[in-house]
Protein backbone atom coordinates (compact mmCIF):
# COMPACT_ATOMS: atom_id res chain seq x y z
CA UNK A 1 0.00 0.00 0.00
CA UNK A 2 1.09 3.55 -0.74
CA UNK A 3 0.85 6.36 1.79
CA UNK A 4 -0.22 9.16 -0.56
CA UNK A 5 -0.27 7.65 -4.04
CA UNK A 6 -2.91 5.83 -6.05
CA UNK A 7 -1.61 3.71 -8.97
CA UNK A 8 -3.52 3.74 -12.27
CA UNK A 9 -6.55 1.46 -12.33
CA UNK A 10 -5.57 0.29 -15.82
CA UNK A 11 -2.30 -1.02 -17.15
CA UNK A 12 0.17 -3.83 -16.53
CA UNK A 13 3.54 -4.17 -14.82
CA UNK A 14 6.86 -4.38 -16.64
CA UNK A 15 9.15 -7.18 -15.50
CA UNK A 16 12.83 -7.93 -16.10
CA UNK A 17 14.33 -11.22 -17.23
CA UNK A 18 18.11 -11.68 -17.46
CA UNK A 19 18.57 -7.93 -17.38
CA UNK A 20 16.10 -7.19 -20.18
CA UNK A 21 12.62 -5.68 -19.82
CA UNK A 22 9.51 -7.68 -20.64
CA UNK A 23 7.06 -4.95 -21.68
CA UNK A 24 3.29 -5.42 -22.05
CA UNK A 25 1.28 -3.34 -24.53
CA UNK A 26 -0.21 -1.30 -21.66
CA UNK A 27 2.68 -0.63 -19.24
CA UNK A 28 2.35 1.49 -16.10
CA UNK A 29 5.30 3.89 -16.00
CA UNK A 30 6.00 6.15 -13.00
CA UNK A 31 7.14 9.68 -13.80
CA UNK A 32 8.69 12.40 -11.67
CA UNK A 33 7.74 15.79 -13.05
CA UNK A 34 10.91 17.43 -11.77
CA UNK A 35 11.62 20.71 -10.01
CA UNK A 36 11.96 24.15 -11.55
CA UNK A 37 11.36 23.91 -15.28
CA UNK A 38 9.99 20.40 -14.85
CA UNK A 39 6.62 22.11 -14.62
CA UNK A 40 7.03 23.04 -18.31
CA UNK A 41 9.18 20.36 -19.89
CA UNK A 42 7.42 17.29 -18.49
CA UNK A 43 3.94 18.11 -19.90
CA UNK A 44 5.55 18.79 -23.29
CA UNK A 45 7.43 15.49 -23.13
CA UNK A 46 4.39 13.44 -22.10
CA UNK A 47 2.37 14.99 -24.93
CA UNK A 48 5.04 14.05 -27.50
CA UNK A 49 5.48 10.49 -26.22
CA UNK A 50 1.73 9.84 -26.09
CA UNK A 51 1.24 11.21 -29.60
CA UNK A 52 4.09 9.09 -30.99
CA UNK A 53 2.77 5.92 -29.37
CA UNK A 54 -0.76 6.62 -30.61
CA UNK A 55 0.45 7.33 -34.15
CA UNK A 56 2.82 4.35 -34.32
CA UNK A 57 0.50 1.72 -32.86
CA UNK A 58 -3.03 2.98 -33.62
CA UNK A 59 -4.31 2.26 -30.12
CA UNK A 60 -2.73 -1.21 -29.79
CA UNK A 61 -0.20 0.14 -27.29
CA UNK A 62 -0.57 2.79 -24.60
CA UNK A 63 1.44 4.02 -21.62
CA UNK A 64 -0.45 4.48 -18.36
CA UNK A 65 1.40 7.21 -16.49
CA UNK A 66 1.77 7.10 -12.70
CA UNK A 67 2.78 10.38 -11.08
CA UNK A 68 5.26 9.99 -8.22
CA UNK A 69 7.20 12.63 -6.28
CA UNK A 70 10.80 13.62 -5.58
CA UNK A 71 12.63 16.84 -4.85
CA UNK A 72 10.84 20.02 -3.82
CA UNK A 73 7.48 18.75 -5.04
CA UNK A 74 7.83 15.74 -2.72
CA UNK A 75 8.53 18.04 0.25
CA UNK A 76 5.36 19.97 -0.53
CA UNK A 77 3.36 16.75 -0.48
CA UNK A 78 5.11 14.66 2.19
CA UNK A 79 6.71 17.21 4.49
CA UNK A 80 10.01 19.01 5.08
CA UNK A 81 13.13 17.12 3.96
CA UNK A 82 11.04 14.31 2.40
CA UNK A 83 12.92 14.68 -0.86
CA UNK A 84 12.70 11.00 -1.77
CA UNK A 85 9.64 9.42 -0.08
CA UNK A 86 9.18 5.68 0.29
CA UNK A 87 6.10 5.85 -1.94
CA UNK A 88 8.30 6.86 -4.86
CA UNK A 89 10.89 4.19 -4.19
CA UNK A 90 8.19 1.56 -3.89
CA UNK A 91 6.58 2.61 -7.19
CA UNK A 92 9.87 2.48 -9.09
CA UNK A 93 10.72 -0.89 -7.55
CA UNK A 94 7.30 -2.27 -8.51
CA UNK A 95 6.98 -0.92 -12.05
CA UNK A 96 10.69 -1.16 -13.03
CA UNK A 97 10.92 1.63 -15.62
CA UNK A 98 10.54 5.32 -14.76
CA UNK A 99 11.30 8.72 -16.28
CA UNK A 100 12.02 12.01 -14.56
CA UNK A 101 12.71 15.69 -15.05
CA UNK A 102 15.51 17.62 -13.30
CA UNK A 103 15.69 17.55 -9.51
CA UNK A 104 16.94 20.08 -6.96
CA UNK A 105 20.00 19.20 -4.89
CA UNK A 106 18.64 19.05 -1.31
CA UNK A 107 19.82 21.58 1.27
CA UNK A 108 20.02 20.22 4.81
CA UNK A 109 18.10 17.05 4.04
CA UNK A 110 20.83 14.45 4.47
CA UNK A 111 20.90 13.44 0.78
CA UNK A 112 23.85 14.77 -1.22
CA UNK A 113 22.18 14.19 -4.58
CA UNK A 114 18.77 12.73 -5.41
CA UNK A 115 20.07 11.52 -8.76
CA UNK A 116 23.01 9.71 -7.16
CA UNK A 117 20.73 8.31 -4.44
CA UNK A 118 18.34 6.80 -6.99
CA UNK A 119 21.24 5.22 -8.88
CA UNK A 120 22.67 3.67 -5.74
CA UNK A 121 19.34 2.51 -4.26
CA UNK A 122 18.35 0.63 -7.43
CA UNK A 123 21.90 -0.38 -8.46
CA UNK A 124 21.55 1.49 -11.74
CA UNK A 125 25.19 0.95 -12.52
CA UNK A 126 25.21 2.08 -16.17
CA UNK A 127 24.66 5.75 -16.92
CA UNK A 128 24.07 5.87 -20.68
CA UNK A 129 24.52 9.25 -22.40
CA UNK A 130 24.27 9.38 -26.21
CA UNK A 131 25.35 12.52 -28.05
CA UNK A 132 24.08 12.89 -31.60
CA UNK A 133 23.88 15.93 -33.82
CA UNK A 134 20.60 17.08 -35.36
CA UNK A 135 21.25 19.23 -38.48
CA UNK A 136 20.46 22.87 -37.88
CA UNK A 137 21.32 22.81 -34.19
CA UNK A 138 23.75 25.66 -33.42
CA UNK A 139 27.08 24.35 -32.19
CA UNK A 140 30.45 25.90 -31.28
CA UNK A 141 32.14 23.02 -33.09
CA UNK A 142 33.16 23.17 -36.77
CA UNK A 143 31.95 19.67 -37.61
CA UNK A 144 29.48 18.53 -34.93
CA UNK A 145 27.90 16.07 -37.36
CA UNK A 146 31.02 13.88 -37.04
CA UNK A 147 30.21 13.12 -33.39
CA UNK A 148 27.85 10.18 -32.83
CA UNK A 149 28.87 8.88 -29.45
CA UNK A 150 27.47 6.91 -26.51
CA UNK A 151 29.12 7.28 -23.10
CA UNK A 152 28.69 4.33 -20.72
CA UNK A 153 29.54 5.77 -17.32
CA UNK A 154 29.86 3.53 -14.26
CA UNK A 155 27.33 4.89 -11.79
CA UNK A 156 27.88 3.33 -8.37
CA UNK A 157 31.61 3.50 -7.55
CA UNK A 158 34.55 5.89 -7.82
CA UNK A 159 34.46 9.07 -5.72
CA UNK A 160 30.69 9.31 -6.25
CA UNK A 161 30.26 6.63 -3.62
CA UNK A 162 30.55 9.64 -1.32
CA UNK A 163 32.85 8.20 1.36
CA UNK A 164 34.84 11.22 2.48
CA UNK A 165 35.73 13.33 5.51
CA UNK A 166 36.26 17.06 5.75
CA UNK A 167 39.45 18.67 7.04
CA UNK A 168 39.88 18.26 10.81
CA UNK A 169 37.11 15.64 11.05
CA UNK A 170 38.01 13.25 13.89
CA UNK A 171 37.54 10.10 11.82
CA UNK A 172 39.32 11.63 8.86
CA UNK A 173 42.31 12.52 11.05
CA UNK A 174 42.42 8.98 12.43
CA UNK A 175 42.47 7.60 8.91
CA UNK A 176 45.19 10.03 7.79
CA UNK A 177 47.37 9.19 10.78
CA UNK A 178 46.85 5.46 10.26
CA UNK A 179 47.80 5.76 6.61
CA UNK A 180 50.82 7.98 7.35
CA UNK A 181 52.11 5.94 10.29
CA UNK A 182 51.22 2.36 9.39
CA UNK A 183 50.21 1.69 5.79
CA UNK A 184 52.17 4.08 3.56
CA UNK A 185 55.60 3.35 5.12
CA UNK A 186 54.88 -0.37 4.87
CA UNK A 187 54.49 -0.13 1.09
CA UNK A 188 57.84 0.25 -0.63
CA UNK A 189 56.52 1.93 -3.79
CA UNK A 190 55.07 4.86 -1.81
CA UNK A 191 58.41 5.82 -0.30
CA UNK A 192 58.22 8.81 2.03
CA UNK A 193 54.84 10.08 0.88
CA UNK A 194 52.62 11.62 3.55
CA UNK A 195 49.08 12.96 3.52
CA UNK A 196 48.87 16.52 4.97
CA UNK A 197 47.06 16.63 8.31
CA UNK A 198 44.93 19.53 7.13
CA UNK A 199 43.56 17.60 4.14
CA UNK A 200 40.07 16.46 3.42
CA UNK A 201 40.15 12.81 2.41
CA UNK A 202 37.99 10.61 0.20
CA UNK A 203 37.91 7.01 -0.95
CA UNK A 204 38.00 5.96 -4.62
CA UNK A 205 36.84 2.32 -4.89
CA UNK A 206 36.92 0.66 -8.32
CA UNK A 207 35.90 -3.01 -8.26
CA UNK A 208 36.30 -5.78 -10.80
CA UNK A 209 32.60 -6.59 -10.53
CA UNK A 210 31.53 -2.99 -11.07
CA UNK A 211 33.96 -2.46 -13.93
CA UNK A 212 33.09 -5.60 -15.84
CA UNK A 213 29.33 -5.31 -15.60
CA UNK A 214 29.62 -1.77 -17.03
CA UNK A 215 31.87 -2.89 -19.88
CA UNK A 216 29.51 -5.81 -20.54
CA UNK A 217 26.63 -3.38 -21.09
CA UNK A 218 28.79 -1.33 -23.45
CA UNK A 219 29.79 -4.35 -25.54
CA UNK A 220 26.20 -5.60 -25.66
CA UNK A 221 25.18 -2.20 -27.03
CA UNK A 222 27.98 -2.32 -29.60
CA UNK A 223 26.65 -5.66 -30.87
CA UNK A 224 23.40 -3.89 -31.85
CA UNK A 225 25.14 -1.18 -33.87
CA UNK A 226 26.14 -1.19 -37.56
CA UNK A 227 29.54 -2.77 -38.18
CA UNK A 228 31.29 0.55 -38.73
CA UNK A 229 30.15 1.70 -35.27
CA UNK A 230 31.15 -1.43 -33.35
CA UNK A 231 33.92 0.13 -31.28
CA UNK A 232 34.27 0.23 -27.50
CA UNK A 233 36.93 2.46 -25.95
CA UNK A 234 37.95 1.99 -22.31
CA UNK A 235 38.66 5.44 -20.86
CA UNK A 236 40.94 5.71 -17.82
CA UNK A 237 43.81 7.51 -16.13
CA UNK A 238 45.69 4.27 -15.52
CA UNK A 239 49.07 5.79 -16.21
CA UNK A 240 48.76 7.51 -12.82
CA UNK A 241 46.16 5.52 -10.82
CA UNK A 242 47.35 2.05 -11.71
CA UNK A 243 45.33 0.00 -9.22
CA UNK A 244 41.98 1.71 -9.73
CA UNK A 245 41.74 3.28 -13.19
CA UNK A 246 44.43 1.03 -14.63
CA UNK A 247 42.62 -1.96 -13.19
CA UNK A 248 39.38 -0.78 -14.85
CA UNK A 249 41.17 -0.95 -18.20
CA UNK A 250 42.66 -4.38 -17.49
CA UNK A 251 39.37 -5.84 -16.28
CA UNK A 252 37.62 -4.43 -19.33
CA UNK A 253 40.07 -6.15 -21.66
CA UNK A 254 39.77 -9.35 -19.66
CA UNK A 255 35.99 -9.38 -20.08
CA UNK A 256 36.19 -8.62 -23.80
CA UNK A 257 38.70 -11.41 -24.48
CA UNK A 258 36.93 -14.08 -22.41
CA UNK A 259 33.17 -13.59 -22.25
CA UNK A 260 33.04 -11.95 -25.70
CA UNK A 261 36.03 -13.70 -27.27
CA UNK A 262 34.17 -14.65 -30.48
CA UNK A 263 32.79 -11.13 -30.94
CA UNK A 264 35.75 -8.93 -29.95
CA UNK A 265 39.29 -8.10 -30.94
CA UNK A 266 41.55 -5.69 -29.06
CA UNK A 267 43.48 -2.97 -30.83
CA UNK A 268 46.85 -4.60 -30.13
CA UNK A 269 45.54 -7.97 -31.30
CA UNK A 270 44.43 -6.35 -34.55
CA UNK A 271 47.93 -4.94 -35.09
CA UNK A 272 49.51 -8.36 -34.54
CA UNK A 273 47.06 -10.10 -36.88
CA UNK A 274 47.28 -7.49 -39.62
CA UNK A 275 51.08 -7.53 -39.48
CA UNK A 276 51.07 -11.29 -39.95
CA UNK A 277 48.54 -11.06 -42.78
CA UNK A 278 50.68 -8.51 -44.61
CA UNK A 279 53.75 -10.78 -44.30
CA UNK A 280 52.99 -14.44 -43.45
CA UNK A 281 56.73 -15.06 -42.98
CA UNK A 282 57.10 -12.30 -40.40
CA UNK A 283 59.01 -13.48 -37.33
CA UNK A 284 57.61 -13.08 -33.84
CA UNK A 285 60.40 -10.60 -33.04
CA UNK A 286 59.71 -8.45 -36.10
CA UNK A 287 55.99 -8.46 -35.36
CA UNK A 288 56.84 -7.30 -31.85
CA UNK A 289 58.93 -4.46 -33.32
CA UNK A 290 55.96 -3.31 -35.38
CA UNK A 291 53.50 -3.17 -32.48
CA UNK A 292 56.03 -1.52 -30.16
CA UNK A 293 58.35 0.87 -32.05
CA UNK A 294 60.64 1.19 -29.01
CA UNK A 295 61.20 -2.56 -28.91
CA UNK A 296 64.97 -2.49 -29.57
CA UNK A 297 65.62 -0.11 -26.68
CA UNK A 298 63.69 -2.22 -24.17
CA UNK A 299 65.25 -4.55 -21.62
CA UNK A 300 65.50 -8.23 -22.63
CA UNK A 301 62.77 -9.13 -20.13
CA UNK A 302 60.37 -6.58 -21.64
CA UNK A 303 61.21 -7.76 -25.15
CA UNK A 304 60.41 -11.32 -24.11
CA UNK A 305 57.06 -10.19 -22.71
CA UNK A 306 56.07 -8.55 -26.00
CA UNK A 307 57.22 -11.56 -28.02
CA UNK A 308 55.20 -13.81 -25.71
CA UNK A 309 52.19 -11.57 -26.29
CA UNK A 310 52.57 -11.85 -30.09
CA UNK A 311 52.96 -15.60 -29.96
CA UNK A 312 49.99 -16.00 -27.61
CA UNK A 313 47.68 -13.94 -29.82
CA UNK A 314 48.63 -15.81 -33.00
CA UNK A 315 48.15 -19.18 -31.30
CA UNK A 316 44.89 -18.27 -29.55
CA UNK A 317 42.95 -16.41 -32.25
CA UNK A 318 45.00 -16.71 -35.45
CA UNK A 319 42.45 -19.07 -36.99
CA UNK A 320 39.26 -17.51 -35.62
CA UNK A 321 40.19 -13.85 -36.05
CA UNK A 322 42.96 -13.94 -38.68
CA UNK A 323 42.73 -13.62 -42.48
CA UNK A 324 40.88 -10.34 -42.08
CA UNK A 325 38.09 -11.79 -39.92
CA UNK A 326 39.13 -9.46 -37.08
CA UNK A 327 37.76 -6.56 -39.14
CA UNK A 328 34.24 -7.91 -38.59
CA UNK A 329 34.66 -8.00 -34.81
CA UNK A 330 33.96 -5.34 -32.18
CA UNK A 331 37.13 -3.32 -31.76
CA UNK A 332 38.04 -2.79 -28.09
CA UNK A 333 40.75 -0.26 -27.34
CA UNK A 334 41.67 2.15 -24.55
CA UNK A 335 42.58 5.80 -24.25
CA UNK A 336 43.93 7.99 -21.45
CA UNK A 337 41.18 10.26 -20.10
CA UNK A 338 42.83 13.61 -20.85
CA UNK A 339 43.65 12.45 -24.39
CA UNK A 340 40.09 11.41 -25.17
CA UNK A 341 38.80 14.86 -24.24
CA UNK A 342 40.91 16.22 -27.07
CA UNK A 343 40.16 13.41 -29.49
CA UNK A 344 36.36 13.64 -29.33
CA UNK A 345 36.86 17.18 -30.65
CA UNK A 346 39.66 16.61 -33.17
CA UNK A 347 38.80 13.05 -34.33
CA UNK A 348 35.22 12.41 -33.17
CA UNK A 349 34.34 10.00 -35.97
CA UNK A 350 36.93 7.51 -34.68
CA UNK A 351 34.85 6.79 -31.58
CA UNK A 352 31.49 5.16 -30.99
CA UNK A 353 31.10 3.90 -27.41
CA UNK A 354 33.18 5.10 -24.46
CA UNK A 355 33.17 2.94 -21.33
CA UNK A 356 34.41 4.90 -18.35
CA UNK A 357 34.37 5.22 -14.60
CA UNK A 358 32.10 7.63 -12.80
CA UNK A 359 34.01 10.91 -12.62
CA UNK A 360 35.59 10.72 -16.08
CA UNK A 361 32.21 9.80 -17.53
CA UNK A 362 30.58 12.81 -15.89
CA UNK A 363 33.00 15.19 -17.57
CA UNK A 364 33.06 13.40 -20.91
CA UNK A 365 29.30 13.11 -21.38
CA UNK A 366 28.83 16.83 -20.77
CA UNK A 367 31.72 17.69 -23.10
CA UNK A 368 30.22 15.55 -25.86
CA UNK A 369 26.82 17.17 -25.31
CA UNK A 370 28.36 20.63 -25.73
CA UNK A 371 29.64 19.68 -29.18
CA UNK A 372 26.18 18.75 -30.49
CA UNK A 373 24.21 21.64 -28.99
CA UNK A 374 24.36 21.49 -25.19
CA UNK A 375 22.58 19.76 -22.34
CA UNK A 376 19.19 20.88 -23.64
CA UNK A 377 19.69 18.30 -26.40
CA UNK A 378 21.31 15.61 -24.26
CA UNK A 379 19.31 12.61 -22.99
CA UNK A 380 20.30 10.18 -20.28
CA UNK A 381 19.43 6.81 -18.79
CA UNK A 382 20.44 4.93 -15.66
CA UNK A 383 20.16 1.20 -16.23
CA UNK A 384 20.61 -1.83 -14.00
CA UNK A 385 19.70 -5.48 -14.22
CA UNK A 386 16.23 -5.07 -12.71
CA UNK A 387 15.29 -1.42 -13.20
CA UNK A 388 15.88 1.64 -15.40
CA UNK A 389 15.30 5.37 -14.91
CA UNK A 390 15.45 7.82 -17.82
CA UNK A 391 16.20 11.45 -17.03
CA UNK A 392 16.90 14.99 -18.08
CA UNK A 393 20.62 15.69 -17.88
CA UNK A 394 20.43 19.42 -17.14
CA UNK A 395 19.55 21.37 -14.00
CA UNK A 396 16.25 22.79 -12.76
CA UNK A 397 16.80 26.41 -13.98
CA UNK A 398 14.20 27.77 -11.50
CA UNK A 399 14.28 31.31 -12.90
CA UNK A 400 12.73 29.94 -16.10
CA UNK A 401 10.09 27.80 -14.36
CA UNK A 402 6.50 28.35 -15.44
CA UNK A 403 7.44 30.62 -18.35
CA UNK A 404 6.86 27.95 -21.04
CA UNK A 405 10.16 28.80 -22.71
CA UNK A 406 12.76 26.17 -21.78
CA UNK A 407 13.95 23.51 -24.24
CA UNK A 408 12.30 20.12 -23.43
CA UNK A 409 14.67 18.27 -25.78
CA UNK A 410 16.66 16.50 -23.07
CA UNK A 411 13.60 14.85 -21.49
CA UNK A 412 11.97 14.18 -24.88
CA UNK A 413 15.11 12.42 -26.12
CA UNK A 414 15.32 10.54 -22.80
CA UNK A 415 11.79 9.39 -23.62
CA UNK A 416 13.13 8.19 -26.98
CA UNK A 417 15.76 6.15 -25.12
CA UNK A 418 13.03 4.74 -22.88
CA UNK A 419 10.92 3.70 -25.86
CA UNK A 420 13.94 2.06 -27.50
CA UNK A 421 14.73 0.23 -24.26
CA UNK A 422 11.13 -1.00 -24.19
CA UNK A 423 11.40 -2.24 -27.77
CA UNK A 424 8.95 0.38 -29.09
CA UNK A 425 11.29 1.41 -31.87
CA UNK A 426 8.60 2.75 -34.22
CA UNK A 427 7.43 5.37 -31.73
CA UNK A 428 11.03 6.29 -30.88
CA UNK A 429 11.87 6.87 -34.55
CA UNK A 430 8.80 9.07 -35.01
CA UNK A 431 9.98 11.40 -32.25
CA UNK A 432 13.54 11.52 -33.56
CA UNK A 433 12.36 12.38 -37.06
CA UNK A 434 9.92 14.96 -35.70
CA UNK A 435 12.57 16.63 -33.58
CA UNK A 436 15.04 16.65 -36.48
CA UNK A 437 12.37 18.20 -38.73
CA UNK A 438 11.54 20.92 -36.21
CA UNK A 439 15.18 21.92 -35.79
CA UNK A 440 15.90 21.79 -39.52
CA UNK A 441 13.02 24.22 -40.04
CA UNK A 442 14.31 26.52 -37.26
CA UNK A 443 11.28 25.76 -35.09
CA UNK A 444 13.19 25.84 -31.80
CA UNK A 445 13.07 27.24 -28.27
CA UNK A 446 14.95 30.38 -27.20
CA UNK A 447 18.20 28.64 -26.21
CA UNK A 448 18.78 27.48 -29.79
CA UNK A 449 16.98 30.35 -31.53
CA UNK A 450 19.34 33.00 -30.14
CA UNK A 451 22.41 31.10 -31.39
CA UNK A 452 21.21 30.62 -34.94
CA UNK A 453 22.61 32.80 -37.70
CA UNK A 454 20.55 34.81 -38.26
CA UNK A 455 18.62 34.47 -34.97
CA UNK A 456 15.05 33.24 -35.36
CA UNK A 457 11.84 33.84 -33.45
CA UNK A 458 11.74 31.26 -30.65
CA UNK A 459 8.91 28.85 -29.96
CA UNK A 460 7.50 28.26 -26.52
CA UNK A 461 8.27 24.95 -24.85
CA UNK A 462 4.74 23.71 -25.57
CA UNK A 463 4.94 24.98 -29.18
CA UNK A 464 8.16 23.05 -29.72
CA UNK A 465 6.34 19.89 -28.65
CA UNK A 466 3.56 20.71 -31.13
CA UNK A 467 6.13 21.25 -33.89
CA UNK A 468 7.54 17.74 -33.27
CA UNK A 469 4.11 16.17 -33.23
CA UNK A 470 3.12 18.06 -36.39
CA UNK A 471 5.49 15.94 -38.45
CA UNK A 472 3.91 12.63 -37.33
CA UNK A 473 1.95 10.98 -40.09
Amino acid sequence: MYEKLTPPTEGSTITFQEGKPIVPNDPIIPFIRGDGTGVDIWPATQKVIDAAVATAYKGKRKIHWFKVYAGDEACDRYGTFQYLPQDTLKAIEEYKIAIKGPLTTPIGGGIRSLNVALRQIFTLYACVRPSRYYPGTPSPHKSPEKLDLIVYRENTEDIYLGIEWRKDDEIGLKLINFLNDELIPATEEHGNKQIPLDAGIGIKPISKTGSQRLVRKAIQNALRLPKEKQKVTLVHKGNIMKYTEGAFRDWGYELATTEFRDECVTERESWILSNQEADPNLSVEDNARKIDPGYDSLTPDKQQQICAEVKSVLEAIGETHGSGKWQEKIMVNDRIADSIFQQIQTRPDEYSILATMNLNGDYLSDAAAAIVGGLGMSPGANIGDNCAIFEATHGTAPKHAGLDRINPGSVILSGVMMLEFMGWQEAAELIQKGLASAIANSHVTYDLARLMNPPVEPLKCSEFADAIIGSFS
